[in-house]
């Protein structure tokens, strides 16, 4: 079987084994794939391993050798679901790999607001400490986390590691989700209440029709004066103008963003140049650890539709 890997190099820059594979089937890889080099590159493939590469029901439609694609990473909007579906194509996803490792950026990002360690290892650096007339100054508010009440959009996987990590620190967490099951550890709330409620909003669910924009205007005038808003899902989850005008405003007090609805950003996104508004190029899911586990799951999945008994299969 020949096996096509789209866009490989966010997944294995270097320190990962393709050999993974081996057995598998025939291997092609590439770094990247340009969306009009895609159907020339899958042409011939029965296997298609991809991240961000689109797959729209017009290019599947000329891809005829097509029978398993093999996502490598949680989500699925990279694929025509229904189109795959209907093409008989098996679609495969990985969940879960990056928990850990997104929950934890979502805490760097919450303590950088908090205690701005960066800014203040540099100014010390630079010598302002050596020029200081105190033995002590900031260049921020340092801000204690004990007490605050940290809001969750999404309560699955990821936003439970995040409350576990909220109330290590004190904090009050509550949260909401799409089925409005309570979860230990977090006050079930409405997305409305939550807006109110909350001092840090940090936002864990999927990007649906539903939760598109969710973070805009209207809800960003429910939260309080001040509030701290965290992105480590998906960028399309907010409203990149209509943050960058709270920020500017000051109704937002600071953004800690892993994501963009345009990734990358082109150079007038209005988020760039907010201010207080820390964001990082979509590393969440990249620690050494979470990439190790997402190899191998990609590869076991394949495994497994080849032994006719598919896991994680999304079409």
């Amino acid at each position: 079987m020949k096996i096509v890997v789209t866009d490989g190099y966010p997944m294995n820059p270097g320190d990962m084994d393709w050999n993974i594979f081996s057995g598998l089937g025939e291997l092609t890889v590439y770094d990247r794939t340009a969306p009009e080099e895609t159907v020339a590159r899958l042409q011939n493939a029965e296997i298609a391993i991809i991240n961000k590469v689109r797959l729209t029901a017009g290019v599947l439609e000329q891809l005829p050798a097509l029978r398993y694609v093999g996502l490598t990473s949680s989500g699925c909007d990279a694929v025509d679901l229904a189109a795959a579906a209907a093409r008989g194509i098996c679609v495969t996803n990985v969940p879960g790999y990056s928990t850990m490792g997104v929950a934890q950026l979502t805490f760097a990002h919450i303590l950088h607001i908090a205690n701005n360690v960066a800014r203040h290892g540099a100014d010390t650096a630079a010598g302002g400490w050596t020029a200081s007339p105190d033995f002590c100054y900031t260049l921020t508010n340092q801000i204690e986390l004990d007490g605050k009440i940290l809001g969750l959009v999404g309560t699955g996987a990821i936003g439970q590691a995040v409350a576990r990590m909220g109330a290590a620190f004190g904090m009050q967490v509550i949260g909401c989700s799409r089925s409005g099951k309570s979860v230990p550890g977090i006050a079930n709330t409405t997305f409305a209440d939550l807006c109110r409620q909350a001092d840090i909003v940090s936002l864990h669910c999927p990007m649906t029709a539903e939760t598109k924009e969710i973070v805009n205007k209207d809800s960003i005038a429910l939260m309080k004066n001040g509030v701290w808003i965290i992105n480590t899902a998906r960028g399309g989850l907010v409203n990149s103008a209509d943050l960058a005008d709270a920020l500017a405003s000051g109704k937002v007090g600071a953004a800690g963003l892993d994501v963009l609805a345009a990734e990358p950003p082109p150079a007038d996104d209005p988020l760039l140049s907010a201010p207080n508004c820390c964001i990082t190029p979509h590393l969440a899911w990249m620690t050494v650890e979470a990439r190790q586990r997402l190899f191998a799951q990609v590869a076991a999945n394949l495994a497994a539709w080849q032994a006719g008994n598919p896991v994680n299969r999304e079409a």
